[in-house]
């Protein structure tokens, strides 16, 4: 054989391999960019079973504090501009991620309000319905915990993935972008004070 032959073959089976490296990376980007996809879809069930949750938890509480008004005022329009921000899981970018986290977090901030005002009402803390709402309720928040910590996990390992060498190469040509997380809100890594 010619040697100009076998430097051709040598060329070609090198594009061959790499073409099919490439193919098997971007398949493989646009299954973990679905499963982070399905990992915010799971997110935001949570929530929304959560906005779910609120309007019974806060007439269950109405007929015993009506006179808290501003209190349950206070977690249905929490829950009313949580439920107006819109993430699309494929625009997760950190300011976004930010505007959730922020609207969640007053909603959770709003929670805990109307259930520390639950205290002052002893009829209300044995009514069987409101015990099965803040049973709910806690499992909810459980459970976007979890959804949440999934969420990570699947960015993840998209991020990462997308940015190891060669396959960095592939995804700016494509277009796959890094993903955004969860993070910790503000002010929490350091330990409510409790005074009696």
């Amino acid at each position: 054989m010619k040697r100009g032959t076998i430097i051709l073959l040598v060329v070609v089976a090198v594009i061959v391999l790499l073409g099919g490296c490439s193919v098997r990376a971007y398949n493989k980007m646009v299954m973990m960019d679905e499963n982070v996809g399905k990992a915010w879809a799971n997110v935001e069930t949570q929530y929304q079973r959560r906005a779910d949750l609120i309007p019974n938890l806060v007439n269950t509480v109405k007929g015993y504090a009506a006179h808290e008004q501003e209190t349950l005022e206070g977690v249905i329009a929490a829950r009313s501009r949580a439920t107006q921000v819109m993430v699309n899981a494929d625009d997760l970018t950190p300011e976004k991620m930010q505007q959730f986290q922020e609207a969640q977090g007053e909603v959770s901030a709003a929670l805990g309000r109307l259930l520390l005002l639950t205290e002052n009402y002893p009829d209300l803390k044995a009514n069987q319905n409101f015990l099965e709402l803040q049973a709910q309720l806690e499992g909810t928040e459980n459970r976007i915990s979890v959804e949440r910590r999934n969420f990570n996990e699947a960015s993840k390992g998209y991020n990462a993935y997308i940015r190891k060498f060669p396959n960095n190469i592939i995804s700016g040509m494509f277009g796959f972008e890094k993903k955004a997380y969860f993070e910790a809100a503000e002010g929490t890594e350091t330990a409510p004070e409790v005074q009696f």
